[in-house]
């Protein structure tokens, strides 16, 4: 490929990557699969790595991180960033409106927004690209936070059309997904880390980040609603926040009613009360409404105080929370023998849910508390996934009440618990027999994103480890069936499919068995890494600390998690007999490997007799070609089977592309 034809792909792959963003993260409607889209980005990564001198800062290709910003620099606000008033009820919201209508006499329209719980941000726009994005900050200067921002799908890097101004900010909020919150939280608490406290905090930590990869990773989302600009694109503020939709800008849609014009302070209150009482229902964390005069030239002539905006106000929802009695304090034990403390409570009615526990985290937070047992404690559910205990009544709390003491030993097998210097968390060291933790390892060992092990689940995990047939993964290889047969509900039919889910397992390569060892800190993408850098477990096993920490993106807590894990006899020796097992421990090249698709772009479209779509695709990377998910100008070649759409077939004659069996397909390969 030239470079005129190198561009003019590259400017076609940035056009359909931007619509399919748009189409998914704003409009809520896919285009196009997950897989296919990921083969449009590789295509584009390729193209911009071979390319280079056609490198946009605003490419698609930069969504997925890994700048590293080491101090962020500070920027003045064009237009003053300021905070909003706030109110709790009714009345004080009546008196906004009879103060500002002293100031604006005539008729004055107003519009209800969602208060979103995130983080502020200015977004800077110049000829419909993305300029810069800037935090609030002290309200007149904030920081420069540009390469993380760009990671977030739902917020333009190009604009669409032609109509928006020159140069503009736009302005709004950025929050983390529910979903994304919980996932997260889940992931840190198995890995023995400290939970986040909430959305909103954990939005604005992640936007502060240095490595724009782990932004990418997270689940942030926004909303853009309010335009600074010297053209006028619209005389109020609704009708700007439609025009802006237009541009590409994911906006609070008002067909969901994120957005909605009042006439009146009864039309605001409807408004404010249908989301009191279903805003547990949204994907994302709010904390209020916000009230806005809807006329531009209203808004100027009632203009600011020095903190606030006098035109705008923001109803505050008061937080869910009921006080029910703490009975005791018990004790969870992770895989990675991480101790979380659970706040047993007497059943309360909280947000539509009947609540009899809530995380405590850890000792530090039950101290921050002064929890003791016995206790009458406030439980809140103020948009939270998960209830918290926020306080003590202390008014309840009885004279002879016995402060509380923070267990020393496992609950699960007694051994003395521990803390190291600098972390939140206590944990059992003896992993080796800790129930609990030999468990949770197995299960995480036996999932299917490390050695996919058919026929075992949870249960039967714990079902061989109370028979003791099992003490680790490594005994898993030397199961018998008629070792199977007497555990409950094991048919023969059972026993053998986990024997012979095992024997498969020996197939999964190095990279997911590295995973797979449940390696404090090394997740997928780590294991990977590292497999690749070392390209097998004999070279792991005798890299240093130094060694580590020369591969990219592996870290000083990651290297001694390793070393750590290796350092220790019993894991050396569970390696040793994964290895005598047969499990893969190192990267192999692929047997029958050729570059006889070298350079070909291969579609694959419908469905097959001979291989599966999976297969064809394996057969095409095997072979040195490139699987792609549409079919365009570049296109070299179509694998068509059964059903294949009629619009792809075509749009492939109009291209002159050629189309072949599968029969065809494995002639080429053999």
């Amino acid at each position: 490929m030239n470079k005129g034809e190198a561009q003019k792909r590259i400017l076609e792959l940035r056009e359909e990557l931007n619509q399919h963003n748009h189409n998914y993260y704003v409009l809520d409607n896919p285009s196009i699969s997950d897989y296919d889209f990921d083969m449009l980005l590789e295509e584009l990564q390729n193209l911009e790595n071979s390319f280079p001198e056609f490198m946009d800062p605003n490419s698609p290709s930069k969504r997925v991180g890994g700048d590293i910003t080491k101090n962020f620099e500070t920027v003045v606000h064009k237009y003053p960033m300021l905070s909003l008033s706030n109110t709790y009820s009714k009345e004080e919201l009546e008196d906004f409106i009879k103060r500002i209508s002293k100031m604006v006499p005539e008729e004055m329209e107003f519009v209800c927004e969602l208060k979103y719980d995130g983080a502020a941000i200015g977004i800077n726009y110049k000829n419909g690209q993305f300029e810069k994005a800037v935090t609030r900050g002290d309200g007149s200067k904030g920081d420069n936070i540009s390469a993380n921002v760009k990671t977030i799908s739902s917020i333009p890097l190009k604009l669409k059309g032609d109509s928006y101004p020159p140069d503009f900010e736009i302005r709004g909020e950025i929050f983390m997904l529910l979903d994304g919150f919980r996932k997260l939280n889940e992931s840190r608490e198995e890995d023995g880390l400290e939970t986040f406290a909430n959305p909103r905090n954990t939005a604005s930590g992640t936007l502060k980040m240095q490595d724009s990869a782990i932004v990418a990773s997270r689940d942030l989302d926004s909303f853009l609603y309010y335009v600074f600009s010297e053209n006028s694109i619209a005389d109020n503020h609704y009708d700007s926040i439609l025009k802006v939709r237009e541009w590409g800008f994911k906006i609070p849609p008002p067909e969901k009613k994120y957005i909605q014009k009042a006439k009146n302070i009864d039309e605001i209150f409807e408004f404010i009360n249908y989301w009191d009482e279903n805003r547990q229902q949204l994907p994302f964390e709010i904390d209020g409404i916000v009230i806005k005069v809807n006329s531009y030239a209203q808004q100027q002539r009632l203009g600011s105080t020095a903190k606030s905006p006098r035109w705008a106000i923001a109803y505050k929802f008061k937080a869910e929370e009921v006080s029910t009695q703490l009975k005791f304090v018990s004790y969870q034990v992770g895989r990675t023998g991480a101790i979380t403390p659970v706040a047993n409570l007497e059943p309360v009615l909280l947000a539509g849910t009947t609540v009899k526990r809530a995380s405590l985290h850890n000792a530090d937070q039950i101290a921050k508390l002064d929890l003791r047992e016995g206790d009458f404690v406030f439980v809140e559910k103020g948009g939270e996934i998960i209830p918290k205990v926020t306080g003590v009544d202390l008014s309840r709390r009885p004279a002879d009440s016995i402060a509380f003491k923070y267990a020393e030993f496992c609950p699960e097998c007694n051994s003395p618990l521990i803390r190291k210097e600098g972390e939140a968390q206590h944990y059992c060291p003896n992993a080796s027999i800790c129930p609990p933790q030999v468990s949770g390892r197995i299960q995480h060992f036996i999932s299917r994103k490390a050695m996919d092990i058919e026929g075992l689940g949870g249960e039967t995990v714990d079902l061989l480890v109370e028979a003791g047939l099992i003490r680790n993964y490594a005994d898993l290889y030397l199961l018998k069936k008629e070792e199977l047969l007497p555990l409950e509900r094991m048919a023969e039919k059972s026993a053998q499919n986990i024997i012979d889910g095992i024997e498969k397992s020996k197939e999964i390569p190095f990279q997911r068995v590295l995973f797979a060892l449940g390696i404090r800190y090394v997740g997928e993408t780590v294991a990977k890494k590292l497999a690749l850098h070392f390209e097998s477990m004999d070279k792991l096993l005798h890299a240093s600390l130094e060694d580590l920490l020369t591969v990219d993106e592996i870290g000083q807590r990651i290297a001694e998690s390793f070393t750590e894990f290796f350092s220790q006899e019993e894991n050396r020796e569970m390696i040793e007999r994964l290895k005598a097992a047969g499990l893969q421990m190192e990267m192999v090249k692929q047997e029958g490997a050729s570059k006889k698709l070298e350079g070909l772009k291969i579609v694959i479209s419908g469905s097959f007799e001979r291989y599966s779509r999976t297969e064809i695709k394996e057969l095409i990377e095997k072979h040195a070609g490139k699987n792609t998910g549409s079919v365009s100008a570049n296109t070299d070649l179509i694998v068509a089977g059964e059903g294949m759409g009629p619009s792809k077939r075509k749009k492939a004659e109009d291209l002159g592309v050629k189309i072949i069996d599968e029969n065809q397909f494995a002639e080429m390969i053999a």
